[in-house]
């Protein structure tokens, strides 16, 4: 699937070397999909394939590198992502530990290769890793090259937090131990920086917010129609999974159809797992129930060109998750086409919303209060336009791959100068 971390990473990393600096980007797990120009390398650390093996079969953790080699192969990855190996976080719990134990765990093997793989390799003045499950690379990475390491935190807790106990507690314990291996922490968002924070047991000081930030090209302003007969639609714009909403937004539409009105159109698109297939059935039966299935349309996953006109078509976006997203990179996404957005006052949400002005704030987890914002905004085309208007203009000064590529370069530069005087 289109990942949200993965196109942030890359992004900044496009965005570093058109400024002129030298950027290695490196997938670990499987090969990064991106819906811009991908300057990730062509090989993969950490291959999925490898990684499951060596956990589940012993006899896979000696065997030859050269056969490594061949499952490691990004292709070889491509072809069985989402086919073998599950990334359900309740399945996972055993291999997410082994990978926290690090060098003293049974996947010693990958991390020899790691540093191998980084003694041929030009040295850095700096590493990120992309998240604090990644956090046992920290130690042997910076022993190997003396130079500081920072990690980035996006959204991670998700994933901790789906884990059966006693893996869940253990890799808290994991994680919270390997703390002092990172020189500094990313945080996207404050809400992230300060959850996180307590989350983590990281001393806040440790913590600089690297904010969100998209490439704006191709990002043109929505037109919202003039004419009575053109329908009034509803848009989401996410993964298809119960912890983002959809189904609190079916909810929502049924309620504000209810109170009548002109035609409207309840529009998804985003990646939908086999795992949840029987989730997406209970979004169209909600609106079957209420005589709406007609109304509502599931596009799939597209590519930049298909988010751009789906985003570019809607008349407000919504994402009502259930859960504190520490991100809302769909919020910025809509925004930047002039389209308003109705999210819960939660996570993320609040400060995107709140510092852009470019949409409104309800209760969560209500969809009576989701369907009087949608009827407000539709009731009052200046409200819409105040609202569109301020997104658009907003997200480019705060939001833009730009600023958050100084924000990035300044954290590097910060923790470059005790390395570099020490």
């Amino acid at each position: 699937m289109y990942c949200g971390s993965c196109a942030r990473d890359n992004a900044l990393a496009r965005q570093l070397l058109d400024l002129g600096h030298d950027v290695t980007l490196i997938p670990v797990y499987t090969p990064t999909r991106t819906d811009e120009p991908n300057v990730s390398r062509p090989q993969v650390l950490f291959g999925g394939i490898s990684v499951y093996l060596q956990q589940y079969l012993r006899p896979f953790r000696f065997v030859p590198r050269f056969l490594d080699r061949l499952w490691d192969a990004p292709s070889v990855i491509g072809a069985f992502a989402g086919r073998m190996v599950s990334n359900d976080p309740k399945l996972l719990g055993e291999l997410t530990l082994s990978m926290l134990q690090g060098e003293s765990g049974v996947l010693k093997r990958e991390f020899e290769k790691l540093l191998d793989w980084i003694r041929a390799e030009p040295l850095p003045d700096v590493i990120n890793l992309p998240n604090s499950m990644l956090i046992a690379l920290a130690e042997p990475l910076r022993r190997e090259v003396r130079r500081p390491v920072v990690c980035t935190l996006q959204g991670e807790e998700l994933f901790i937090e789906g884990l059966v106990e006693p893996y869940r507690t253990k890799a808290l314990q994991f994680i919270r131990r390997k703390v002092s291996d990172v020189d500094q922490f990313l945080a996207v968002s404050d809400y992230c920086s300060r959850f996180m924070a307590d989350y983590l047991r990281i001393p806040q000081s440790q913590i600089s917010v690297v904010p969100l930030g998209i490439n704006m090209d191709g990002y043109e302003r929505h037109q919202p129609s003039t004419s009575s007969e053109s329908p009034f639609r509803i848009g989401y714009f996410a993964r298809i999974a119960p912890e983002k909403g959809l189904h609190v937004l079916a909810e929502a539409y049924v309620r504000f159809r209810r109170q009548g009105g002109p035609p409207a159109t309840l529009e998804a698109a985003g990646y939908a797992s086999p795992a949840h297939a029987s989730y997406l059935d209970r979004i169209r039966e909600i609106l079957r129930r209420s005589g709406l299935e007609k109304e509502f349309t599931y596009h799939g996953v597209v590519d930049r060109n298909g988010k751009l006109a789906f985003l570019k078509s809607l008349d407000v976006l919504s994402v009502p998750a259930t859960y504190d997203e520490p991100k809302g990179m769909f919020l910025l996404e809509a925004m930047a086409c002039g389209v308003p957005v109705v999210q819960p006052r939660r996570g993320a949400f609040v400060e995107i919303v709140e510092r852009t002005n470019g949409g409104l704030l309800v209760i969560p987890d209500d969809p009576d209060a989701l369907a009087d914002a949608f009827n407000r905004i539709r009731q009052s085309p200046q409200l819409a336009i105040a609202l569109g208007e301020s997104g658009f203009r907003s997200v480019r000064e705060q939001y833009s791959i730009q600023v958050a590529t100084s924000r990035l370069v300044n954290v590097y530069e910060a923790v470059l100068r005790p390395a570099m005087h020490g």
